[in-house]
């Protein structure tokens, strides 16, 4: 696929891996809105890439059609859909309170939110994005008319302690790659997830440099955080490689989550 003239979508687009896939792909010639409730950040880094910015909820289906239309209204019909947006909440399955010793299970209401951000969010971005790719002319003799790519988290597979809500979501975005390619398969829409390991985001930023120290030596090689262009680039190759379909891919220094 030839990137430059075409249009994207980014959701989380105002930080972190979405905002480096956001500039990389603008970078390469790519017309890009982004989706993220977060109206100060958002217009800016739109601005300075030349993108359009659209204040979105990606688990609220309404919020999601209003973001499309907006995009859709000044860039056209998207040929790139890279999911961003999520949410990473920290709670046992069930777990004993330190200062009273009393036993609580997960609360209900995050374990939802996680699934409704990650898990739903992730959906509803896909199978909206794919319905319009589909009444698309194709791009080439083969019949390529789009690509799909989500963001899973090596936690799909390694899910520390206290995990289990984010872990469970992201191991759903995982598990929907190879049904919805084949779903897609005959109208030319390609599906990948990507699964980074530990990532210098805003969220790790804001650990202490010790802490952030430790994660790094995690990481068997190279020993430090990813860099977020560093998953920005394989969503590049992911758009730009014609035979890249259905996978779920690491990216993650050979890190395997321990416990905790």
């Amino acid at each position: 696929m030839q990137l430059s003239g075409l249009s994207a979508v980014v959701t989380g687009g105002a930080s972190g891996l979405g905002e480096a896939t956001a500039r990389r792909l603008a970078g390469a010639g790519v017309k890009v809105a982004l989706f993220d409730m977060d109206a100060e950040r958002g217009p800016q880094v739109a601005g300075e890439i030349g993108g359009v910015f659209c204040a979105v909820d990606v688990s609220g289906l309404e919020s999601v059609e209003e973001g499309f239309q907006k995009a859709r209204h000044i860039h056209g019909q998207e040929r790139i859909c890279i999911n961003c947006a999520g949410i990473a909440p920290v709670q046992k399955t069930a777990g004993r309170d330190r200062e009273t010793g009393a036993i609580n299970p997960h609360d209900a209401a995050l374990f939802q939110k996680a699934i409704s951000v990650n898990l739903v969010g992730t959906f509803l971005m896909a199978s909206r994005s794919a319905a319009g790719m589909m009444a698309l002319d194709p791009l080439d003799a083969q019949g390529q008319r789009g690509v799909i790519v989500s963001t899973a988290s090596v936690a799909a597979q390694d899910g520390q302690i206290g995990q289990v809500a984010y872990a469970m979501s992201k191991a759903g975005v995982a598990g929907m790659s190879l049904p919805m390619a084949r779903d897609l398969a005959r109208e030319g829409i390609r599906v990948c997830a990507i699964l980074p390991g530990v990532f210098g985001t805003p969220m790790v930023a804001a650990l202490s440099d010790e802490v952030r120290a430790s994660l790094a030596q995690t990481v068997p090689f190279p020993s430090r955080l990813g860099d977020p262009d560093e998953y920005a680039a394989l969503v590049q190759h992911v758009c730009e490689n014609d035979f890249l379909n259905a996978e779920n891919i690491r990216i993650d220094g050979a890190v395997r989550l321990a416990p905790r």
